[in-house]
């Protein structure tokens, strides 16, 4: 999935994009330096290149969410650790219009993640709108995998191995997501629903 997202402001603050890399820098530095690592072992430890990570320490490149992750990975701490300012807010916003949550957009259908991408996580939360006639198949997940959804405006056939059903405004279901499943529009318009994937520990 998608890109991380970044802590909220707390009132009357602002994080912005260069104090997040200023604050991935100085993490960076402070826990190789705290190991003793040298660049080549740091780069040994994490798979990522030496030039890559001295740019990273100094500031001068923007890792992407796959290095980063080898990055926390290597030091054996949480992704939010290297990106969280010290004084970030507990509360976890995902604007509407911030284009790193938007999953999918084709003629079939949109999907938006609503759950926070930086955490390792057994569930998730997206926003599905199917385009008139549009299906949402997917390959079986995990075993012991659920999907529960909600219909926001229009109706929806559930279909889940050998089971269907339909759903209009207002119904909920939840079924197995370990086997195929799709999620159909059978309304003439569009059909908005919330999702939520929860995995089995």
């Amino acid at each position: 999935m998608p890109k991380r997202p970044r802590k909220s402001p707390s009132p009357g603050s602002s994080i912005s994009p260069e104090r997040i890399s200023d604050q991935l820098s100085q993490k960076v530095r402070d826990l190789r330096g705290g190991r003793g690592w040298s660049l080549e072992a740091m780069s040994a430890a994490c798979g990522v290149s030496r030039s890559m990570l001295s740019q990273i320490e100094r500031g001068e490149a923007n890792p992407t969410l796959a290095v980063t992750v080898r990055i926390a990975h290597a030091f054996g701490v949480p992704l939010g650790d290297l990106v969280e300012a010290a004084d970030s807010s507990s509360i976890e916003v995902v604007r509407a219009d911030d284009r790193r949550f938007h999953y999918r957009s084709d003629e079939e259908c949109e999907i938006r993640t609503l759950s926070p991408l930086q955490l390792e996580k057994d569930v998730e939360f997206y926003e599905v709108l199917l385009k008139p006639g549009g299906v949402l198949r997917s390959a079986p997940h995990f075993r012991g995998t659920r999907e529960f959804l909600t219909v926001e405006r229009g109706k929806v056939r559930i279909e889940s191995a050998d089971d269907t059903t339909e759903l209009a405004r207002g119904d909920s279901a939840s079924y197995r997501a370990d086997v195929p499943h799709a999620l159909a529009s059978v309304g003439r318009g569009e059909t908005v629903l919330f999702l939520v994937v929860i995995y089995s520990k």
